[in-house]
């Protein structure tokens, strides 16, 4: 079996060209909205994303051995903190899973990083996560809860990646972890969206971000997407059924026969919202999901997740909070953003994702941007 090997030096290189390569709304995408600085979750102040991305490996599929396209992604809502931040949680679909949830339906809150991978190695993120916790935030107390609860998701890979080989090591996650960072996220086959794929194109992860204003503060929201769902004839882009357009490009899939994937998605805000109010936020983002053509099929796994960077403060004792929140009626601005965000991630991830050849030779195309536009040119709807 082949292996790759990549140097520092290339290393580098590779993570430059994922960050000016063009994104959707450089292509000419029209979007609605006002996008943050990088057009990304970590638009929103504080918030860090890290991936370790595992290729390896090409032919026939021998378990445990390869071919590998995998990895693991890392959010970080405080940074590199213990701080807990407000969240709530809400699933279109079940068929898939993210940890910690009943925590966060009773407390209405959660902590630590955030990780997404594939199915089969959620047990070993979550581990590796509360082990990071513990080195990092301990203070050696016999009663030590720094390992915490952590919330791991998962979308499943095994079109292109030995699955059942459990090659996400805990060594991976604490390399990401340690490596998160703020600015500009790579998009597309990098983290734990390497062996996805979105609309039978090639998928992955991708991000954006909207700022918008509410009595005159404003407010950033960044939605980050591991995007793993949907049939060929069902993709919308911009509003124009992109799917059904394009008759070449299709996927390779060679003695398996593919299930639908699944979303997970993120939504962070640095808007004061109680958890109740980012309950009805991670709702909103079907709706985003829905614009881009999905129905959400019967084995694709859609849960999101909703959370606020904004803290109460604590008196002295500990013995009491107090938020300040936004009413509900000043939350459209909040739900507005979602379903933008939600679009035109999704979007991203599909111009972001690049041709990806896995086991048995299984192939996903990455879709062809030249025929993106001429599609949204025919339809008069590339962005003035």
């Amino acid at each position: 079996m082949k292996r790759f090997f990549i140097t520092s030096a290339l290393l580098l290189s590779l993570i430059a060209n994922a960050q000016t390569k063009p994104r959707a709304r450089d292509l000419g995408v029209p979007f609605e909205g006002t996008p943050g600085k990088n057009n990304a979750i970590t638009d929103v102040p504080g918030i860090e994303v890290g991936y370790k991305t595992l290729i390896e490996g090409e032919g026939k599929l021998e378990p445990g051995k390869g071919p590998v396209r995998t990895g693991v992604t890392v959010i970080l809502p405080k940074g590199k903190t213990a701080k807990s931040y407000p969240a709530a949680w809400y699933s279109l679909n079940g068929d898939g899973e993210m940890t910690g949830l009943t925590y966060i339906e009773d407390y209405g809150k959660s902590y630590g990083p955030i990780g997404i991978t594939n199915t089969n190695s959620v047990g070993t993120v979550r581990d590796a996560i509360g082990q990071w916790n513990y080195k990092k935030f301990s203070e050696g107390d016999f009663i030590d809860f720094s390992f915490g609860l952590p919330v791991v998701a998962e979308t499943w890979d095994g079109m292109l990646n030995d699955i059942n080989g459990f090659h996400v090591k805990k060594e991976h996650v604490w390399e990401a972890l340690d490596n998160a960072k703020d600015g500009p996220v790579q998009e597309g086959n990098v983290g734990g969206g390497t062996g996805m794929a979105l609309y039978l194109f090639k998928g992955g992860n991708g991000t954006a971000s909207r700022t918008f204003k509410i009595d005159g503060k404003e407010y950033t929201l960044g939605v980050f997407i591991q995007a793993n769902f949907g049939g060929r004839s069902d993709l919308m882009v911009a509003g124009i059924p992109v799917g059904k357009e394009i008759k070449d490009y299709k996927a390779v899939l060679n003695q398996q026969k593919r299930k639908d994937g699944s979303a997970i998605v993120i939504v962070a805000t640095d808007a004061p919202l109680l958890p109740h109010q980012l309950k009805l936020v991670a709702k909103r983002v079907t709706h985003g999901l829905a614009r881009t053509g999905t129905f959400s099929s019967d084995s694709s796994g859609e849960i999101f997740l909703a959370l606020s960077t904004a803290e109460p403060v604590a008196n002295e004792k500990q013995t009491m909070e107090t938020w300040n929140v936004l009413t509900k009626e000043q939350l459209n601005p909040v739900f507005k953003a979602t379903v933008q965000a939600t679009e035109e991630a999704i979007i991203n991830t599909l111009v972001a994702a690049e041709d990806m050849e896995g086991i048995n030779n299984n192939k996903f195309y990455g879709i062809p941007h030249d025929q993106l536009l001429a599609i949204l040119k025919k339809y008069n709807r590339l962005a003035k």
